[in-house]
């Protein structure tokens, strides 16, 4: 891939080029014509053509719309081919809106409306497609460390086989190079790397510097800067790896290498399945949410004549890669009275409280994260993060559960297994993560249902 200043020239001189061809053909009669003859939906729409300047306008103000709306992809975010495709197929979207609203508003504004479908059409895939050319072609592999101990980074320098182009370190760090040899006085760096900056700037580095595998270095495979680290690396479609002695917290593939590192398993399923999930997701939450709407309000107001108190309450539930977001359940409890304790005091339990929780409908509100796409229908449960920070000193291998999205049920939900129960939770949880597939997917959702459809019968007839 062209690096640094040679991408971004080559992104956008390839938009404009593409753009501008784009509207030209599709301002010709030989496109015109069958458009608005032949095809669906459109077919009412009269053929026009542009000419002198109206055409002038139509290609500036199409090509100033996708370049603005294209500039952040001038700087790689990722190399996952799917992720560059996707972002620059949303981003093309937002461009013909901006268009399609101008020419609403403003009627002397000529971009005729069968020119603007064929420019949406063809943009669609040849930008993107030029994008992902971009991302895959030419480049030279590259590596880097990161890490919070010094002497560690040197070790991983000094014995792995990978093309480093330096290496990350805390704002303040002693720089690596001292650390290993401490009279050179700041001589020549390990293997001639040098130091990119602190962890604040990881971003820029794996983007400027087109990072292919990153090496996590550190002393603790703590939350915050271990897998606040993983998280980037994931975001920026990086492989990983990590030394033997970080491997218990990880999802892993592959064996040991021969310089002690082992490779992180950061996309545990294909591509193909994340997207099937994620329009699962989708449909479930929106079609939950419609059909649960009546009962939404009714449970409400039982809340509302039941306790004093909000009819929601909110917590902060632990993400993909240590990440924080918030869900929101129906409130079961007295207000303010959580804990970070596995298990809970029955006698706070409000009296619909009771019901909810028995039927499983105090959950229904989680659809919303699951619709943000902060949760799936399927994955580990999320835990809240200070009941988290608990089991996490107690299981070391409770985190490979952050590899994948948390969800509404899964394997230990099914089983009843709780985080009263971590060690049983975390192997259903990992049984999940190594044979995920849609169908599974299907069988628990199933199976939860009709769980949560007896809940309700048993309920309903015991308060006869």
């Amino acid at each position: 891939m062209p690096t640094g200043l040679r991408y971004r020239v080559a992104s956008v001189v390839g938009v404009a080029v593409l753009v501008v061809g784009t509207v030209l053909v599709a301002n010709t009669p030989t496109v015109q014509v069958p458009i608005t003859t032949d095809v669906p939906l459109v077919n009412e729409l009269h053929a026009t053509t542009l000419s002198g300047g109206s055409l002038v306008l139509a290609v500036v103000s199409t090509l100033g719309a996708f370049l603005l709306a294209l500039l952040p992809l001038s700087k790689p975010k990722s190399r996952r081919t799917t992720d560059v495709v996707l972002e620059a197929q949303r981003r093309i979207l937002v461009a013909c809106f901006a268009l399609a609203t101008v020419g609403y508003f403003d009627y002397t504004y000529r971009l005729p409306r069968s020119t603007l479908i064929v420019v949406v059409a063809i943009s669609l895939v040849v930008v993107p497609l030029w994008f992902a050319l971009l991302s895959t072609s030419g480049r030279d592999e590259s590596a880097v460390v990161v890490g919070d101990d010094p002497s560690t980074v040197a070790q991983v320098l000094d014995g792995a086989d990978l093309p480093f182009v330096g290496y990350v370190l805390p704002a303040g760090g002693e720089p690596v190079d001292a650390a290993s040899n401490p009279s050179t006085d700041g001589g020549v760096p390990v293997r001639g790397v040098e130091h990119l900056g602190g962890l604040f700037r990881l971003d820029d580095v794996l983007a400027d510097q087109e990072i292919d595998t990153v090496v996590l270095a550190f002393s603790e495979t703590d939350r915050e800067e271990f897998f606040g680290s993983l998280s980037k690396c994931y975001k920026h479609g990086v492989d990983v790896m990590v030394p033997e002695q970080n491997a218990d917290p990880v999802l892993t593939k592959g064996s040991l290498s021969h310089s002690g590192l082992v490779s992180v398993d950061l996309q545990p399923w294909d591509w193909q399945d994340r997207a099937l999930k994620r329009a699962f997701d989708l449909a479930f939450a929106v079609v939950g949410l419609v059909c649960a709407l009546p009962l939404i309000v009714l449970v409400s107001v039982a809340i509302k004549l039941d306790s004093d108190g909000p009819v929601l309450y909110s917590q902060e539930r632990t993400a993909e890669f240590g990440d924080t977001f918030p869900i929101h359940k129906f409130r079961t409890m007295v207000p303010e009275s959580e804990d970070s304790t596995p298990g809970e005091d029955e006698n706070r339990i409000t009296r619909v409280g009771r019901i909810l929780r028995r039927t499983h409908l105090d959950e229904i509100p989680q659809l919303l994260a699951v619709l943000r796409g902060d949760m799936s229908v399927v994955g580990p449960r999320a835990a809240w993060t200070e009941e988290e920070r608990i089991i996490e000193s107690e299981v070391d291998a409770w985190r490979k559960r952050w590899f994948v999205k948390p969800g509404l049920t899964g394997p230990a939900q099914i089983r009843g297994v709780t985080s009263n129960q971590p060690a049983e939770k975390l192997r259903f949880d990992i049984m999940y993560v190594r044979n995920q597939s849609f169908w599974y997917d299907v069988r628990l959702v199933v199976s939860q249902l009709y769980s949560v459809f007896a809940d309700l019968l048993r309920t309903a007839v015991g308060r006869r």
